[in-house]
């Protein structure tokens, strides 16, 4: 997903789901913030660099591929933007390594869900929008894994796109360049991808780069081969998974308000967009790369307040100008430790289902620290809420 969903429409769920214009927009930021609070992001404000939930293309071209690099791409991805579905998954005739990866394809209603949305109860705005990122990405980024993976994420040139046409449907094949700097062209099917490498762990081979950004785009339907599936055909209809995202993600923010008492994968508040109910469809099958205007102006009809653009530095000046012992306590403080909280309890599952390409993983409720020196703000905090 891109900043259309992750922010403007983030912020329609959260005020559909009872929070103030104020609180929508903290909650909308905090999500689109996941997708720009990078290693580089990080060292310039001089934040703790372990609560890095994204790389840098740049970072992403420098970083090593080794073991240790592995996992801590893994760590990032896989927390953050291809929450896997099920660490249990089983597959005939493949060897141990492959089934690591093949575990970490992402999915929505798994039980790393449910985890993820419990973890922020009762941890702030902060947490919520970062819940609510990881939320929507497993919707939209299903079928891919956040580790670098050509067995797992390739596709080939069997891909059609599907199109509305009237009461039915045409299909025109998608022609993929390997250009970053070139636009995607929807009148003319024009896509950019990743350059396929043969290396299996090239970072080319990351989430779904193959695919380009299909997945991102709410009004694409396709089919296509993917690796992990023996390239056998399967079809992507992002308008109804974006639907479902949308309307979880209502769901979930209710029940960090408190309006439920348990959270529960697949169930959806629907009925609460209301009159609503069409806009959102239409924004969502509109065929254009960037929904932000349309998101925006439906967030800005719900709550009859004007909603600011997404500005990254909105909070820096916060954090930076606070004393050390205070930084915890800011915007992006909270989302910090927001974030150190999701990548330990992904991280953790993920090592104690017997997968360790996340790496090494203990609980540090049970066992105390061990590990970067990032993390011991987590055991500040359990400490206090104890």
């Amino acid at each position: 997903m891109q900043l259309d969903f992750h922010y403007y429409a983030t912020y329609c769920a959260a005020f559909i789901a009872g929070y103030t214009h104020e609180e929508s927009l903290r909650i909308a930021y905090c999500a689109q913030f996941t997708d720009c609070c990078s290693d580089t992001f990080l060292r310039r404000i001089r934040g703790p660099r372990q609560a890095a939930t994204t790389q840098l293309q740049a970072e992403l071209m420098d970083a090593n591929t080794d073991p240790v690099g592995l996992q801590n791409i893994t760590r990032i991805w896989a927390s953050f933007h291809f929450l896997p579905a099920d660490l249990k998954a089983t597959r005939d005739k493949c060897s141990k390594r492959y089934l690591k990866k093949y575990r970490l394809i992402c999915g929505p209603n798994g039980p790393l869900l449910a985890d993820t949305v419990e973890l922020a109860k009762g941890k702030g705005l902060e947490a919520a929008g970062l819940a609510m990122h990881v939320l929507a990405d497993t919707w939209a980024h299903r079928h891919f894994a956040g580790t670098p993976s050509l067995s797992v994420n390739n596709t080939n040139y069997y891909f059609y796109e599907i199109i509305p046409d009237g009461e039915g449907y045409t299909e025109r094949s998608v022609v993929f360049n390997h250009n970053p700097s070139s636009a995607d062209d929807i009148e003319r099917g024009l896509y950019t991808n990743s350059l396929y490498q043969g290396s299996e762990n090239s970072i080319m081979n990351l989430g779904h780069g193959r695919a380009g950004h299909l997945p991102d785009y709410s009004f694409a339907r396709y089919r296509y081969l993917p690796a992990w599936g023996e390239y056998r055909e399967i079809i992507k209809d992002n308008p109804s998974d974006y639907l479902h995202a949308f309307t979880q993600m209502i769901y979930a923010l209710r029940y960090l308000r408190g309006e439920h008492e348990v959270f529960e994968t697949g169930r959806y508040d629907a009925q609460e967009m209301g009159e609503w109910t069409d806009e959102v469809l239409k924004i969502i099958s509109r065929r254009q790369l960037d929904a932000s205007s349309d998101w925006k102006s439906l967030g800005e009809s719900l709550s009859g307040c004007a909603a600011e653009d997404f500005d990254l530095e909105k909070y820096t000046g916060e954090y930076t100008q606070a004393e050390d012992a205070e930084k915890d306590d800011t915007v992006l403080g909270r989302y910090f430790l927001a974030a150190l909280a999701q990548k330990s309890m992904v991280t953790n599952r993920i090592f104690t289902s017997g997968n360790n390409l996340a790496g090494e993983s203990v609980d540090f409720r049970k066992h105390g620290f061990r590990g970067m020196r990032d993390f011991r703000r987590l055991i500040r905090e359990a400490a206090q809420n104890d």
